[in-house]
């Protein structure tokens, strides 16, 4: 192609001037059989080139440029002879992915971090509610004065493989206040009789309903004390019991008459009845296994002694370091620690009292 330098046209004459303007005029203007055999010589030379090298070396201005055309220049493909139209489609996204990372740095700041206390707390929301969704979540959290988006909230949740289920623990706990358990134990006396002992216990709050003691226990006997365990309306729901022959046909059907399903456990299967089976291992270690009882009056009254002090002051593991009877926590303003015997001195109550 013919190039013309305007800026030294000055030196020479008119004549020269019109000849240059001339030429320039006629390059503009030639025809385009002209132009397409100038393109196909051009075509021709890269075709050449590119034979020539198998892998041509790019500057970061050529790519630019390129990731720029494909964007304003919907033919771009049938110009492209040096590289592949993937690779030009490559550099225009690794540009796009760099702008971005720019912009992210030094531009405006997007979604501020969640911080690792909130993403602990929704993990563990997640995790003691599974019937809650992002939405529930994310309400309780403004509640909580903790401002987030409900995608991050659903971002951050436990994903369970399973349906969301309640655990048995609630299921146990959402029921056992309809619940109690009734069961014998036997006591030896000093005179090697044997007592049994009738306890009647409520799930809730571990409490002791009823409890009586006799030497010649029968189905009328027990009959009769589960209608002074439930006076009136008071019958629980589901009553747990073994097998005991001692449960005979009175006991079947005043627990009928009563409105009470009962629950019978497997045979030779305590575990069934933990709490109450619990409960009477309580009361031999901390009280039976320590004392010399002479009948069913002194049994009756250790028995008495330690109830009082099993719903007053004996704090239980299952109720959160509680009794049955929920015992008040004291300031240290109230004054200073006495101790106060219980159970014939076996155990002690400890209360701040003022001096």
């Amino acid at each position: 192609m013919i190039k013309w330098e305007l800026p030294i046209l000055h030196r020479f004459s008119p004549t020269h001037v019109l000849a240059a303007l001339f030429a320039t005029f006629w390059v503009s203007f030639r025809s385009r059989a002209a132009l397409q055999l100038e393109i196909l010589a051009l075509r021709h030379q890269l075709a050449v080139l590119h034979r020539s090298v198998k892998r041509p070396k790019l500057t970061s201005a050529d790519r630019l440029l390129w990731a720029r055309l494909c964007e304003v220049w919907n033919d771009w493909r049938s110009a492209l002879v040096v590289v592949k139209p993937q690779t030009v489609i490559a550099w225009h996204r690794k540009g796009f992915r760099l702008f971005w990372t720019w912009k992210v740095r030094h531009g405006q700041p997007g979604r501020p971090p969640v911080s690792k206390e909130t993403r602990e707390l929704i993990r563990k929301m997640s995790r003691e509610n599974p019937l809650w969704g992002a939405p529930r979540i994310h309400g309780e959290l403004l509640k909580l004065g903790i401002d987030i988006g409900e995608t991050s909230v659903s971002k951050y949740m436990v994903r369970n493989r399973k349906p969301p289920s309640q655990t048995w623990r609630t299921f146990l706990e959402n029921h056992v206040k309809t619940m109690v358990s009734v069961d014998f134990f036997t006591v030896p006396t000093i005179r090697f009789q044997v007592l049994y002992v009738f306890l009647v216990l409520a799930h809730d709050r571990r409490r002791i309903l009823h409890f009586a003691v006799t030497a010649h226990p029968s189905a009328e006997w027990t009959a009769q004390q589960l209608r002074e365990a439930f006076p009136w309306d008071t019958a629980p729901r589901y009553l747990l019991r073994d097998r005991d022959r001692i449960f005979g046909k009175e006991v079947v059907d005043q627990i009928k008459s009563m409105g009470i399903n009962q629950v019978l456990s497997a045979p030779r299967s305590p575990w069934q009845r933990a709490y109450v089976e619990r409960v009477i291992g309580t009361i031999r270690r901390e009280c039976l296994d320590h004392v010399i009882l002479f009948g069913e009056g002194s049994l009756y009254r250790h028995l008495q002694s330690f109830v009082d002090y099993y719903h007053r002051s004996r704090t239980h593991l299952g109720l959160e370091k509680d009794t049955p009877e929920p015992r008040p926590v004291q300031s240290a303003e109230l004054g200073r620690v006495i101790a106060m015997p219980e159970v014939g001195g076996l155990h002690h109550r400890y209360e701040r009292r003022a001096a």
